[in-house]
Parts: C-alpha cells; structure tokens; sequence
C-alpha cells in the first residue's frame, strides 16, 4: 500500500508546508494559528478541485428528482418481486446515466485526503516523519496549539483536560454542522415528496442522521488537525450548497418557489406583467436519454 499511500503524503504535508512558508513570517514558524491555517488552506485547495465532482452531484440529485414518477412506476409494478424491482431500477439508472449514490461522492473523493492527514498529524505526535513532514517542520508542528491543544492530540490519546475540551467542541460543531448542512438540503433545496416508499427521500433521511453519529463517535480517535479540517470543509460544503439553492434552486423546491415569488413581487414593483419567465427562468434539471420538447417560437408583433 506504500505506492499508493506515500505519494498521498507528500501531497497532503507538501501543500501544508508551502502554506506554512506564506504564513511564518506573518504568525510565527511554530505559532498553532499557521499550522491551523495551513490545514484550512488544504481545505480550499481540495474542495476546489472537487468543484467538478459537486457540479456532477447536484446533477445527478435532480436527475434523480426527475425520474421520481417512473421510479414509482417500478416500484408499483414490481411490488411482489423485489429482485426485477431492483434490477429495472439499475436499468433506468443506467438509461439515464445517473446514480443514487452520487451525494455521497464528495465525502468518498475526500476520504484518501482526510486519511492521509490523519497519518501525518498521528506522525507528528509520534515523531514519525511522512511525507515532507520531517526535520524542522515536523518539530515546529508538534509544537503548535490550537486554542491550547497540539494539533497532533486526539481525544482518547491524551489525558490533558485541554485537549479534551477542545477537541469535545470541534467534535460536536463537526458533526452539528454536517446536519445542518443535510438538513438545508432536505429543507429548501429537494422538492416536496411523498413520503411513503420513497427512496431518494429515504436514503437523505438516513444520511441526515447517521453521518452526524458516525463523526461524533469517530471524531474521538481524530486529531485536533483532522477536526479542524473535517469542520472547515464542513462549512465550506454549507456555503457552497446554500449558494446554488438560493441562486439555481431545484424546480419544485421550496427555495424554487420562493424564488419564483420574489420575481413575481419584483415584476409587479416594476410595474410591468409576470410573464412565465419570471416563473421559469431557472431551468429544470435535464436527463440525458430525456426526449426535449421543442420550443415555440415567439410571435413578432405587427
């Protein structure tokens, strides 16, 4: 696993470092603010390049929205016989090149980075170099504190009351901040549904809850770096939600909706007619495989 995970390494403490050699000179070489910093740093570099896999995640939600009505279809017709039900719903997923799983890709794509951050800050307290983390850096790091608490200090593997008060609190923002964010989704940015046998509406409700549990109990084998990381890509993963759902909301949602009311107050404060683009101006969601009706063209006036 060394030719997969070392290359890891020196990219995950190769960033941090470069962004320590920016910040020393302002913070300190062995200040915990630069060292924080650094990991925040690493946080908008990954989440940036994983701009691309978000784009696909939110097309691929409303694609699944859009194959609502047929996916009941199947379900309705196969209600007696669960493996045809499951195979002609892999069918329309495949027809239509679209995934029920794709809101879990950004936290999949990250879990190699967060794995080998872990590693990193593990080797700091440890006096194991990994990556470009050795020599001088890696002392500078161990002796950075993050609001009193090393960076490097989990919550079971220290006995200083510091660290566990620090690492109590990024636990529990890390994970309220994941619900939040989960819950801004199913609240604002989903269309309404019906509740009963709906599995899109199903599989939110169970991320809703259980990745929230999953980081509380695994948040106390974590490091203070890796909380701060995991809480900082969780904000950057709220901002980046809340501002396609107010801006480019899904059709059918309570954001759409509320979209559409503020076009039509701000027509009428015009004083000019609400025209159905007022109404439709954000597009709906388009499923390749989708036939497209043509659009009529505009009369010109005489």
């Amino acid at each position: 696993m060394g030719f997969i995970l070392n290359p890891l390494y020196s990219i995950v403490s190769g960033i941090m470092i470069a962004i320590h050699k920016v910040l020393s000179p302002i913070f300190g070489a062995n200040s915990g603010v630069t060292w924080a910093l650094s990991i925040m740093g690493l946080v908008v570099l990954i989440r940036t390049a994983l701009i691309p896999l978000f784009v696909k995640q939110i097309k691929s939600q409303r694609a699944m929205t859009v194959l609502q009505p047929q996916m009941k279809a199947i379900q309705a017709k196969y209600k007696d016989d669960r493996q045809k039900q499951s195979e002609e719903m892999m069918k329309l997923y495949k027809d239509h090149k679209t995934n029920p799983l794709a809101s879990c890709f950004p936290i999949i794509a990250q879990a190699p980075v967060m794995f080998s951050l872990f590693t990193v800050l593990n080797g700091i307290a440890k006096n194991k170099p990994h990556g470009f983390m050795k020599g001088e850096y890696l002392v500078s790091a161990a002796q950075a504190k993050f609001f009193g608490s090393p960076i490097s200090e989990t919550f079971l593997g220290s006995d200083k009351l510091t660290v566990k008060i620090v690492t109590v609190v990024l636990i529990i923002f890390m994970s309220a901040t994941t619900f939040t964010t989960q819950k801004q989704l199913m609240t604002k940015g989903m269309p309404k549904m019906d509740a009963s046998n709906n599995m899109m509406l199903q599989q939110q409700k169970i991320m809703l809850y259980l990745f929230p549990l999953i980081f509380a109990i695994s948040g106390v084998n974590f490091p203070v770096g890796v909380l701060i990381y995991w809480s900082t890509t969780n904000i950057w993963t709220f901002g980046q939600q809340f501002y396609v759902i107010k801006r480019n909301p899904t059709p059918g949602s309570p954001a759409f909706e509320e979209l559409q009311r503020k076009r039509a107050h701000k027509a009428k404060q015009e004083g000019r007619e609400i025209t159905p683009q007022d109404a439709t101006e954000v597009e709906a969601p388009k499923v390749e495989g989708q036939r497209q009706q043509p659009k009529k063209a505009k009369k010109k006036k005489k």
